[in-house]
């Protein structure tokens, strides 16, 4: 599943479901998809989850299992934060806070089959 964040401010977010649900959960929401958050909510959201990305920030996530002898592979992908993977949502959700403008969330597309 992917997972489309919205609002009037900014451009639209789309990231993997498992990863949109985990930062949801960090901004203190429910992680159901979809949601939203009024306007006058998601400062202190957005501040829930930056405080809890400065703690957990450097785990992986949303990175597909390695394959054995893969951790020592140059040509192996790179691993992805979960503070890399916020950064975008962070910048959504401080424009809806500059903008004073509501943020939504619902799930995008089809699963792969």
């Amino acid at each position: 599943m992917l997972v489309t964040f919205s609002t009037k401010v900014s451009a639209d977010i789309i990231m993997f479901g498992d990863v949109a649900q985990e930062l949801l959960k960090l901004m203190g929401q429910t992680g159901v998809v979809p949601g939203a958050l009024l306007a006058a909510d998601i400062a202190p959201a957005l501040e829930r989850l930056k405080k809890a990305i400065a703690v957990v920030g450097a785990k992986p996530a949303g990175n597909p299992p390695r394959a054995a002898g893969e951790e020592d592979d140059e040509r192996a992908p790179p691993l992805v934060s979960l503070r890399q993977r916020a950064v975008p949502l962070i910048g959504l959700l401080e424009a809806a806070v500059a903008g004073e403008a509501d943020v939504t969330w619902t799930a995008t597309g089809r699963p792969l089959r």
